[in-house]
């Protein structure tokens, strides 16, 4: 696929035909193997930011697996499907807005039965979410802020790692790692001038290339917001408060 055409499906209509929003839509409308399995990937992608939330409202770590697993289950049963329309907000905070409710549900019909039917959507041992959830900083941030930032540092990587694709597909991979940490500082001259010795270029050159290279992060950040929300004039607005939450 040339850069143009690359380019052209990162286009709005392309984007907003294929949004999250457009998933769940989809989901209560009927059922059919490639929605479940589009339902269960956005799961697997946002499953820690609920992690977060639930532990940091003080469930223990079983119940907080538990929890979070048999969340997944009804939303891929639909149960939190039936009544939604994309004017109920960004796709963020439904899922939070859900998540809540099923909790309250959860809490007042006692929440020691064995949950999720015996159906796994992400697998604890794996993905280490204790491990990690162990590695917050300890603060007074709210659930609600929490779940926030965490969600906001998805996105963040969902749009890293369409770069790196885009760098591995170009046979760059080590420019990748090399820009990446220009990302929020563009760095000093030197450092450019040690850059530009191995590869070979001008340090203006590099300083082009860490320029491209924030550029087409930000399009790409862009381009992820914009499957989470329900129109493109939400777009900026969603990335200025993922902005806010990494602060």
């Amino acid at each position: 696929m040339s850069r143009e055409d690359a380019h052209a499906s990162d286009s709005p209509q392309a984007v907003f035909s294929t949004t999250h929003w457009s998933v769940v839509l989809a989901a209560r409308e009927g059922d059919s193997p490639q929605v479940s399995a589009a339902l269960e990937e956005l799961c697997r992608v946002y499953w820690y930011p609920l992690y977060v939330f639930v532990r940091r409202r003080g469930f223990s770590v079983e119940d907080a697996e538990d929890l979070t697993q048999e969340f997944f289950a009804h939303l891929l049963r639909r149960d939190f499907l039936r009544t939604v329309g994309r004017e109920k907000g960004r796709f963020r905070s439904f899922l939070l807005a859900a998540l809540r409710n099923f909790l309250a549900t959860e809490w007042r019909r006692g929440h020691t039965a064995k949950r999720g039917g015996g159906r796994s959507f992400v697998s604890w041992e794996e993905l280490r979410a204790e491990e990690r959830y162990a590695l917050e900083p300890v603060s007074e941030a709210s659930p609600e802020d929490l779940y926030e930032q965490r969600w906001a540092l998805v996105v963040v990587e969902q749009a890293l790692q369409r770069l790196r694709k885009e760098f591995l597909a170009a046979g760059k991979a080590g420019h990748f790692e090399t820009l990446k940490p220009w990302l929020s500082n563009e760095g000093s001259r030197a450092d450019y001038t040690e850059v530009a010795v191995q590869w070979g270029v001008s340090a203006g050159a590099v300083g082009v290339a860490v320029h491209r290279f924030r550029r087409r992060f930000a399009e790409l950040l862009r381009l992820v917001v914009a499957h989470t929300v329900a129109g493109p004039e939400e777009v900026e607005d969603e990335v200025q408060l993922i902005g806010r939450a990494l602060l």
